[in-house]
This record gives structure tokens, C-alpha cells and sequence, in this order.
């Protein structure tokens, strides 16, 4: 129980909870309080106390400091300290110079606070007031607590006692009137949901009128609801299982005609037509398979906008698309019926070009590279040039992978860029 109310997992817990959570603040509070209070009441009767016990030493002090007799001042002093109020005695003569000063607690244990009473110690001679010095009584917190700790103990246990004694009650009270029957509100909804069956109804054998039982009609009504509402959607779901299985007859003919033009878009990229990564590579993969096996050559061109960022930064992503369409565009004019150009993500592009060695691979790449060089595109009253770097390689007889030539044309490629780009390295 203790666990469940640090660690609430239900609604009447965390209700238990902050409302004991608030009564607990409340009560520390308030026992704060009363223990400042006669904390304040306790000092302010020792401060009485230490005035009239000044009003009675002052005098014979006052005395022995006339007629200079230590040992009286001594005795004094030492009787002083003895009582249960006084900490520290200071007497100073005339000039401030110091006496006596004893204290009744060591260097080392010195108390939170000190609060004194002082007074002028005089004496009167022919009529003539003449004053020896002065007089300080300490006394400190010590004191004060040592008063107050009994009545204080007493609020404390008084206030643990009230505080354990409502926990309990309240714990009762809630696991009474509001956790038992929502766990056995919670149980009947359960069971209903698990037998699928809304003719049960939930009954928690309450007999007053209150918010858990009105819970309870709600819960009862719903159901009813829901049993009503099951029927007419059977009777429903049969009608449109009729009416649906002549439309998907009717729908069927149409959805292949829809899947045959959806594998062509998810073959394609939709931005510049060209063929998709993997579909490129797919294609690519199974012409160079056909292509080693009748030992003919195959030329890989991979192709980088240069500077695409710069564009996109500069001008703004739709002139960028732009400029990857005209790119595209372009490239396509080159190619033959059995060449294949494809997107490989972003401004970067690959053309697969069959029986074709790397002389001519090459110098396609380098038509393309000026024909791209001395193009410009208006878009939005906006003329845009670029270039574009070209890695071009060749089929080996080892190669049985399309990857093998992208990796060697990626490297050609990284070459024409740090080679300053906007040229073709094969």
C-alpha cells in the first residue's frame, strides 16, 4: 500500500495522494509554526528572565568592583554560570577593558546564537552617581531549545500519531468507496470485451446514489447502445458484402489496368523521366550479363552537376529542378534506342551504353560536357548556366557486376572533380 501511494498506477491513488501529500504540507507547516512560536515566546522569557537576574547581581557586583575584591567577583561570576539561563558573563570597567569573561561552553562547541542583556554597573558616593564599568549576561539557543524541546517532542508525536492514524483512514476510506468498485467497474468492462458480448450489463451492487453508480447507468446505456448499433451493422456489412462483391468484380479489370501504369512511374524518376537507382541498375545488370556472355564491350558514364548546392542555395529549388530536367533533357538527345540513362539520387546521373567501347563512351561524354557548357536556361527572367564532371570506364572480361563499373567510373568521376570539373575523365 505504502508502495502504491509513492508510485500511484490508478486514479484513486494519485486522488489519495495529493490529498494527503496536501494535509501532510499543511500540518508541518503548521507545527513549524507553533514550535516558532514558542520558540519566540521561550526567548523573549529568558530575555525577561536575564533583566531581572541583571537587576539583582548588578548592585553586588557593582560592589566588589568598588572595593576590588576579586574573589567576591569570582564567586559571583561562578554562581552565575551555574544557573540554567546564563552561558557567558562579560564585566568591563570604565575604560572597556575586560575583567571578567567566562563562558559555560568550550571554543568548540560554541552555540547557533547569543542573545545578551547589558548595563552600566555604577555606584553612589556623597550623592554623586560614578560609573565602574559595565555588565553583560549571555544567554543562547541552547537554552531556549532546551526549554521548548519537551513541548515540541509532545506536537511532534502528537502530529505523527493524527498524521498515521488519517493515512490509515484514508487509505480505508478510498479502497472503500472508490478503488474497489472502479477494479470491479474495470473487470465486468473486461469481461464484456473479451466475450464480444454487449447483451451483459454491468452491475457493481451499489445501492447508494452516487457518482460511481451513475458511472455505472452510463456504462449500462452504452452498452445498449452498442448492442443496437452491433445488429444494424450486421445486417449492414451483409447488405454492402453483396454490393462489394459486384464492385470488386467491376473493379478488378480496372486495378491491373492502374498496376501496369503504376510499375512504369515506380520504374521511372518522376522529376526527369529517367529510369530510378534501381531500377538502372537492375536493367544495367541483367544487359551486362547478356553482354559478357557474348564477349561484347559496355561503356559506364556516371555524370555530377557541379556546384548543384550553389544553384539550389542561389536560385532556389524549383530552378534547381529545372535545371536537373534541362540536364536530363539534354542527355537524352544523345543517346540511342538501346542505351539507358538513370537518376541515382540527387544531381548525380549514369548512362549503361551497350556494345559501345571506351573511345566512343568517351567521346559522348565529352559532346554532352560542352553541349551542357554552352546551354543556358531562362526560368522566371532568371539565366542559368552550369557544368557537369564525367567518369567514364569500360566492361573488363572479370566484371560479372554493374557495381564494378559504377566503383571504378565513381573514382574517374572524384578525379575530373578534383581536377578542377567540368571535364571527362576515362
Amino acid at each position: 500500500m505504502v508502495t502504491n501511494f509513492l508510485r500511484p498506477n490508478n486514479l484513486s491513488q494519485k486522488v489519495l495522494r495529493v490529498i494527503f501529500s496536501i494535509y501532510l504540507g499543511v500540518s508541518c507547516l503548521v507545527t513549524s509554526l507553533q514550535f516558532l512560536t514558542e520558540y519566540v515566546k521561550t526567548q523573549g522569557s529568558i530575555q525577561s528572565e536575564l533583566e531581572q537576574l541583571e537587576q539583582t547581581v548588578n548592585a553586588p557586583i557593582a560592589t566588589s568592583l568598588w572595593q576590588y575584591n576579586q574573589k567576591q567577583l569570582d564567586a559571583l561570576v561562578a554562581g552565575l554560570l551555574k544557573m540554567p539561563i546564563i552561558v557567558g558573563v562579560d564585566i568591563f570597567d570604565k575604560n572597556g577593558e575586560s575583567i571578567v569573561s567566562k563562558r559555560s561552553y568550550s571554543e568548540t562547541s560554541v552555540p547557533l546564537s547569543l542573545f545578551d542583556k547589558k548595563s552600566d554597573l555604577n555606584w553612589v558616593l556623597n550623592e554623586q552617581e560614578i560609573t565602574l564599568g559595565s555588565l553583560t549576561l549571555y544567554s543562547s539557543s541552547e537554552v531556549v531549545l532546551d526549554r521548548v524541546l519537551f513541548g515540541f517532542a509532545l506536537i511532534a508525536i502528537t502530529a505523527i500519531i493524527k498524521l498515521t492514524v488519517l493515512f490509515w483512514l484514508f487509505v480505508w476510506a478510498f479502497d472503500r468507496f472508490l478503488a474497489t468498485p472502479l477494479k470491479n467497474l474495470m473487470s465486468q468492462v473486461d469481461d464484456v470485451q473479451r466475450s464480444q458480448n454487449f447483451s451483459k450489463r454491468i452491475n457493481l451492487s451499489i445501492t447508494e446514489n452516487n457518482e460511481v453508480s451513475k458511472l455505472q447507468d452510463h456504462m449500462n446505456n452504452m452498452l445498449s447502445a452498442m448492442e443496437a448499433g452491433h445488429k444494424q451493422l450486421l445486417e449492414d456489412e451483409q447488405a454492402k458484402r453483396n454490393w462489394l462483391e459486384d464492385a470488386v468484380a467491376k473493379r478488378t479489370e480496372e486495378l491491373q489496368i492502374l498496376n501496369e501504369k503504376l510499375k512504369d512511374l515506380a520504374a521511372n524518376d518522376s522529376l526527369t523521366g529517367a529510369l530510378n537507382r534501381g531500377n538502372f541498375f537492375e536493367t544495367a545488370q541483367n544487359l551486362l550479363r547478356t553482354l559478357q556472355a557474348q564477349r561484347s564491350p559496355a561503356s559506364f558514364i556516371l555524370m555530377d552537376l557541379d556546384h548543384f548546392k550553389t544553384v539550389n542555395d542561389t536560385h532556389g529549388h524549383f530552378v534547381g529542378d529545372k535545371v536537373l530536367m534541362h540536364f536530363a533533357h539534354t542527355v537524352q538527345s544523345f543517346l540511342r534506342e538501346q542505351d539507358i540513362l538513370g537518376r541515382l539520387g540527387g544531381e548525380e546521373f549514369a548512362i549503361f551504353l551497350p556494345d559501345t567501347g571506351i573511345e566512343d563512351a568517351g567521346h559522348l561524354a565529352d559532346k554532352l560536357r560542352q553541349a551542357i557548357t554552352k546551354a543556358s536556361l531562362d526560368v522566371d527572367g532568371k539565366t542559368i548556366t552550369y557544368t557537369v564532371s564525367f567518369g567514364v570506364t569500360v566492361s573488363e572480361a572479370k566484371d560479372n557486376s554493374i557495381d564494378a563499373l559504377f566503383k571504378r567510373a565513381d573514382l574517374k568521376l572524384y578525379g575530373a572533380k578534383d581536377k578542377g570539373r567540368d571535364r571527362v575523365e576515362r
